[in-house]
């Protein structure tokens, strides 16, 4: 493994994490996913936030020290929080150790990289992306309209499967970068407004 590439090495990862991924979409996707138990979807959406974070790249001072660790809150969704607990449980991204912080509205999302907000009530989805607004965070969101609220990214269900639209005007504007990867694999990509 000495002579591989950092991209190569990251490339490999990406392949390791896409399996369970792709095993929790066929898993929820299939007939009668309606009914499916809502810790699978969000076994699926714990899944995909943690995959967002090795396409993502926070510009310079988005982390305090080099060893910081990512943070991704949750807000709205307990159940969301629990299952990224138990994923990210010892795992890192890019050198970081990931952590969980659980948000309540109202709260500050200094130090968060990735922000999920739960569908719940507009108006917490209004003052959570407000919240973050600013700052180098990626939001992303399963509210229905979390494109047009604001959110960088939002789950959407498309033939029958939980995918991921992307707003790239939001995104620009934090400063964020993601990957042609991620942007390949999204359901729709806007463009910049």
């Amino acid at each position: 493994m000495a002579g591989l590439s950092r991209f190569a090495l990251r490339r490999r990862a990406g392949r390791a994490l896409a399996l369970p991924i792709v095993l929790a979409l066929l898993a929820w996707s299939g007939p009668g996913a309606a009914q499916s138990p809502p810790s699978v979807e969000n076994q699926v959406k714990a899944a995909y936030l943690f995959k967002f974070a090795g396409f993502v790249e926070w510009p310079d001072g988005s982390f305090a020290r080099a060893d910081s660790p990512l943070q991704i809150g949750v807000c709205g969704n307990d159940g969301l929080a629990d299952q990224l607990e138990q994923m990210v449980a010892g795992r890192t991204v890019a050198g970081h150790a990931v952590l969980v912080r659980r948000l309540r509205r109202g709260d500050l999302v200094g130090g968060i990289h990735i922000l999920f907000i739960g569908a719940g009530e507009r108006a917490a989805v209004i003052d959570m992306l407000a919240a973050a607004r600013g700052q180098s965070v990626l939001t992303v969101s399963d509210a229905e309209d979390g494109i047009a609220l604001g959110c960088m990214i939002a789950f959407v269900v498309a033939q029958d499967r939980l995918r991921f639209d992307v707003a790239l005007g939001q995104v620009n504007s934090s400063r964020l970068r993601i990957s042609a990867r991620m942007l390949a694999a999204a359901n729709r990509v806007q463009g910049v407004s």
